[in-house]
């Protein structure tokens, strides 16, 4: 469903993405972690079509990311690490409007529906100013759901959640779906996730089948390749 080879992202003579090879199948889950700096959020705007790669080849099922970029982006939905929200909108006002921008067949009703899964149905009309964080976030992984995008990016989806919520992550993005996530807890990471990636400077150094692999080998593994330990605290199961 992606395919990422030799993907470079540059920024002047500043080289955030060196090399990185990542294969994603149809309904596969990966989380991707690394410390700060290592490149996360660029890889995902790279795939969003956000930001141009600056050499390798990207796909989306089948479709080139810089020859096909319209029909990439149709294909994908966005969660990035600031909910890209209007605050003077209410929460259904944002979601009409970006259902329109998207072509989303009956959109209003597909923006209650949203606003009913990620549970801001008695806030639909609210101004998005007054939300809590954890509500923005709900509100940009609703925004992400509308078009019922095959694909998730997700940069920190759980950031502001409140614990009851992000345990509920999986059924508010839905299964079948093919997910990149970014996270810093790498124990709610390993949980969600069919497979487990590491980013460190610039290049894919580690990934592993969720399969029968422990949270200290995670840990283990994350150490030895981040230069910061920003490992996010992790409560027993």
């Amino acid at each position: 469903m992606i395919s990422i080879q030799h993907l470079q992202k540059r920024f002047g003579y500043h080289r955030v993405l060196r090399d990185v090879n990542l294969e994603l199948g149809a309904g596969e889950f990966i989380c991707l972690f690394g410390a700060n700096g290592a490149g996360k959020t660029t890889l995902l705007r790279v795939l969003a079509t956000l930001s141009m790669p600056s050499a390798g080849q990207v796909s989306v099922d089948g479709y080139s990311l810089t020859l096909d970029s319209a029909r990439v982006r149709r294909l994908i939905g966005y969660v990035a690490h600031q909910p890209m929200v209007y605050p003077e909108l209410s929460a259904i006002e944002n979601l009409s409007f970006f259902a329109r921008l998207y072509d989303v067949p009956d959109g209003p009703e597909r923006g209650e529906e949203v606003l009913k899964r990620v549970g801001l149905e008695s806030r639909r009309d609210e101004r998005v100013r007054t939300f809590s964080r954890g509500m923005l976030q709900r509100l940009a992984i609703g925004r992400a759901l509308l078009a019922d995008p095959p694909v998730l990016l997700l940069d920190e989806p759980d950031d502001g959640l409140d614990p009851e919520a992000a345990e509920q992550l999986p059924s508010l993005i839905g299964k079948g779906r093919t997910t990149l996530m970014i996270s810093q807890n790498l124990a709610r990471g390993l949980a969600l996730a069919d497979r487990v990636a590491l980013l460190a400077q610039g290049r894919i150094v580690f990934e592993a089948s969720t399969r029968n692999f422990s949270l200290a080998e995670l840990e283990a593994h994350y150490l030895a390749h981040s230069r910061s330990a920003d490992v996010a605290p992790v409560a027993a199961a």
